[in-house]
């Protein structure tokens, strides 16, 4: 499955008991439909609670409002509460993280040389091979 959207909060990573490490962080996914009969579109945002285990390396880069697309399965986490009220989550478990571009807000400490754009032309249009 694929979902594309923006990360709520920075990544976080956290370190278990065997050694091995995981990166957790929320992405929420808008989408709107217009129902049958009406002239206005209802927006729906979609939060999946991600986890990503093959590269700790990327966390510093899952930024609150960076747009990722992000390749994995999906899973759905059922609980009762203290109140005996019925709850539900949504987990993705990731296999592959494409970053599509930093959040608007300031970065921390990164600069452009640091952060890898998703798909720059560093040569002009006119010499390109095809």
């Amino acid at each position: 499955m694929e979902i594309t959207g923006r990360i709520t909060a920075d990544a976080k990573v956290s370190t278990l008991k065997d050694g091995r490490q995981v990166i957790n962080f929320s992405v929420a996914v808008n989408d709107s439909y217009k129902p049958k009969g009406s002239e206005m579109a209802v927006k729906v945002a979609t939060y999946f609670n991600c986890s990503y285990w093959l590269n700790p390396g990327i966390a510093p880069y899952l930024t609150k409002g960076a747009l990722v697309e992000c390749y994995g399965r999906v899973s759905v986490n059922a609980w009762t509460n203290a109140e005996g009220e019925a709850k539900a989550s949504l987990n993705f478990h990731v296999n592959n993280v494409k970053l599509h571009g930093k959040s608007n807000a300031a970065t921390t400490g990164a600069t452009k040389e640091t952060i890898p754009a998703a798909a720059e032309i560093t040569e002009p249009l006119e010499d390109l091979p095809f």
